[in-house]
């Protein structure tokens, strides 16, 4: 996979943690954020979303319009500042304190891989999917994975054979899209928000992810590899608790 680009989104509100700094909760003694950052170290250029005055050198700063309007809004801040050249950008957020570069090579490697195993042309509103077993090189660590190849929203013809994903995102156990842990093609991405943006009358507030991401062909990619699953994000104190004792 060529050059990419990482978002990183921290300006969630942590309702469930009393309204705290989520992303700078640490986990093994380094703010989470701050461990997203360095899963994309490789990336050509990072870009944070979110409330924070110390970033790491090279990285980027920006807020969504308005402060806490949401997922939508805040990718939409972040691929703002990327250089027009950048066709492929990792959106992750920033509540991943397990996550690897070896896991973010993963998802590139799915991304850039042959298409032909994408199911037939769904009808609208269905979700097709076909798995299969593959095997890739990260970090010189050989690592099997199912890619399974799906098309949500899609209508005829814009999905099998013919037409290679728009992303890749990792899924949990329960065959859950974590689409914050993924990367995805910055032209997709934009065509989304430019539509999403015209049916909100030109507000991306408050937008869900799903509606953003309807109609792309999205590789679903579980994990498979050594260690913790690094889709596993930090929702409540017990969650930080059970990513201290992976990070041990």
């Amino acid at each position: 996979m060529g050059t990419y680009a990482a978002v990183v989104l921290a300006g969630g509100a942590a309702r469930r943690m009393g309204g705290v700094d989520k992303p700078a909760r640490p986990v093994g003694g380094r703010p989470m954020r701050d461990r997203v950052l360095a899963a994309v170290t490789d990336a050509a250029s990072r870009v944070l979303v979110g409330p924070v005055d110390v970033v790491p050198p090279g990285v980027r700063v920006t807020r969504e319009d308005p402060p806490g309007g949401g997922p939508v809004a805040a990718m939409a801040a972040g691929l703002a500042l990327l250089d027009p050249g950048t066709t492929v950008v990792a959106l992750l957020a920033a509540d991943l304190p397990l996550l690897t570069r070896a896991a973010v090579g993963e998802l590139l490697l799915h991304l850039d891989s042959d298409s032909a195993t994408a199911p037939p042309a769904p009808t609208a509103g269905t979700v097709v999917s076909s798995a299969v077993v593959s095997s890739a090189v990260v970090s010189s660590a050989v690592v099997s994975s199912a890619v399974v190849s799906s098309a949500v929203g899609a209508g005829p013809g814009e999905s099998g054979g013919g037409r290679r994903p728009d992303g890749a995102c990792f899924v949990d156990a329960d065959g859950r899209r974590q689409s914050l842990c993924g990367v995805w093609r910055v032209a997709a991405l934009r065509a989304g928000l430019d539509r999403l943006a015209a049916e909100r009358g030109g507000s991306l507030a408050g937008a869900p992810v799903r509606a953003l991401l309807a109609g792309l062909v999205v590789r679903e990619v579980p994990w498979s590899g050594d260690g913790p699953p690094p889709w596993f994000d930090c929702d409540t104190d017990e969650d930080v608790r059970r990513a201290e004792e992976w990070a041990r």
